[in-house]
């Protein structure tokens, strides 16, 4: 974490703090702190600024609701700029939006998303969710399926139909990410082996 007396405040005491999604990497909004903001979104955990209309301390989502749950905090290398990063509990901007910019808050690499969208799927009720009913079945019911899937994959690439060849192989990915699930890992967890290879 940072240290506050290194930081270069301008002449109103304020320091430029940009928020950005700690897992997403999408950059959420930007406004302003002072020194006991600061000091209050270290001690709290809520990410809190100064409003300069207002005057005054505000906690994003004291509201809505949608707080910022403060990860951390850099300073940039003149030390007069801040990048906050932070989980979001909700949509940042106050129009509704994800963030002030209308962007969508979501992973940039589609696999990543998916697989956060998995981890909430599989607590869903085995009645609504294919995710959640084929975890409910047991481990070895998800890895069969992944083999079926495999040979799938395989018996396409042995033809020169591309759409059912990406068909298969987007199949076995989805049952892939939902074992990795079941099995409580992430993808992140086996670009550890990959990397520890490439070495």
């Amino acid at each position: 974490m940072i240290q506050i007396d290194e930081l270069k405040f301008d002449e109103q005491g304020l320091i430029p703090a940009i928020v950005q999604d700690s897992t997403t990497q999408v950059v959420l909004m930007q406004a302003y702190m002072n020194r006991e903001s600061l000091a209050k979104t270290i001690e709290s955990g809520k990410v809190t600024f100064w409003s300069r209309s207002r005057q005054k301390l505000w906690t994003k989502g004291e509201e809505s609701g949608n707080f910022l749950n403060l990860v951390d905090i850099l300073a940039d290398c003149d030390k007069d700029s801040l990048l906050v990063k932070a989980e979001p509990m909700g949509p940042t901007c106050h129009t509704g939006a994800d963030t002030c910019w209308g962007e969508v808050n979501r992973e940039k690499d589609f696999l990543l998303f998916l697989e956060r969208y998995l981890e909430k799927r599989k607590n869903d009720s085995p009645e609504v969710s294919y995710t959640a009913r084929l975890i409910s079945r047991g481990i070895n019911k998800v890895a069969q399926k992944v083999g079926e899937e495999a040979v799938e994959v395989v018996i396409e690439a042995k033809d020169n139909n591309e759409e059912l060849f990406l068909g298969e192989a987007a199949d076995l990915m989805y049952h892939y990410l939902v074992l990795l699930q079941a099995k409580g890992y992430h993808l992140a967890d086996v670009c550890k082996v990959l990397e520890s290879r490439h070495k």
